[in-house]
């Protein structure tokens, strides 16, 4: 067993944590603390919900902002922390300005604190920057994807850059291996999503016709044998929406535990596979505050490279995608 630091932390609601009652969030949260102390902790006051008193039963909306006081509990070695980044947040910010931060996220990195993580990027950047007034996630990237990351500096940069994504009016791309030949120069995908909880409490997404409307654009960019690397458009941003995409269409990503190809996933770790093959490679968006034309590329990770060259067969780099630093364009 561990014993956690004990300080306040902060924390903003997602939408897989949207509508649980704020007790049981909080006891999955909290884990190691006696039932009997959390009640303790939302009777007291010392728990709040966006600066306020909340009452046990209330139900967490997307965004609410959580303050969770100092409490001190133990953790089983084997569920453990997230540390702090393996290298400074500080060398992963790409561009910063009075507005924004961008930030290439390394696979294996929470962006936010929740479901017994702890410290997330945007708790890690708070706490760099403790004389930072706001500092709020635009959008959020699976623990294991890597690649481009928005955060805004200010309530207004927020608000708009959540506007553009509602009217797909900012571009964001991915890069994606996954098995098979995929048939389609470029398709376009509208398949609806419907998200449930399983009898253990894991939080998965299906195709279902009463789910939320969900668009893909795919585009290939080279295919082998047994893989095809993809450049999949998101034309709507609903959780899991790319690995759900592609595993319904009979193409999972390489690597991808909850939804791929558990055989082939083995396999491809003797290639030296030990992630999901997705990474958040092109954002393009205006900034809210000059009207700049922005985007941003960041080419694949090296250990992402090495499976394609391992792919090819030759130490030739196969990708034709950016190479080198990630780089910003301004139109």
């Amino acid at each position: 067993m561990t014993l956690s630091k004990a300080f306040v932390e902060w924390l903003e609601v997602d939408e897989d944590q949207a509508g649980q009652r704020l007790d049981n969030f909080l006891q999955g949260y909290l884990k190691g603390v006696p039932k009997s102390h959390v009640y303790r902790l939302l009777r007291s006051g010392e728990v709040r919900v966006n600066s306020k008193r909340a009452d046990p039963s209330y139900r967490l909306q997307r965004q609410d902002r959580l303050r969770i006081p100092p409490v001190r509990r133990t953790i089983p070695e084997k569920e453990g922390v997230v540390l702090p980044l393996p290298v400074s947040l500080r060398s992963e910010i790409l561009h910063e300005d009075e507005g924004l931060l961008v930030l290439n996220k390394p696979a294996g990195v929470a962006v936010h604190g929740g479901s017994g993580i702890r410290l997330g990027v945007i708790e890690q950047l708070r706490q760099d920057r403790p004389e930072a007034r706001f500092l709020e996630l635009v959008h959020r990237l699976d623990r294991d994807t890597s690649g481009l990351l928005l955060v805004a500096k200010k309530r207004a940069v927020l608000v708009a850059l959540h506007e553009s994504l509602r009217h797909n009016r900012m571009e964001k791309s991915y890069l994606a291996l996954v098995q098979g030949q995929f048939p389609q120069a470029r398709q376009r995908i509208s398949l609806p999503l419907h998200k449930y909880m399983t009898a253990s409490g894991e939080r998965r997404v299906v195709i279902h016709a009463e789910g939320k409307p969900s668009e893909t654009l795919f585009t290939r960019l080279r295919t082998w044998s047994e893989a095809t690397l993809l450049e999949a458009r998101l034309l709507t941003g609903r959780t899991h929406q790319i690995r759900v995409h592609l595993a319904h269409l009979g193409f999972p990503i390489a690597g991808d535990d909850k939804y791929g190809n558990h055989e082939w996933n083995h396999q491809l770790t003797r290639l030296g596979l030990k992630r999901m093959f997705l990474h958040a490679a092109r954002l393009s968006f205006v900034h809210p505050l000059d009207q700049r034309s922005l985007i941003f590329e960041a080419p694949l990770p090296p250990a992402l490279i090495q499976i394609l060259t391992r792919l090819t067969g030759s130490s030739e780099e196969p990708l034709p995608a950016p190479a080198g630093r990630v780089r910003q364009k301004q139109e």
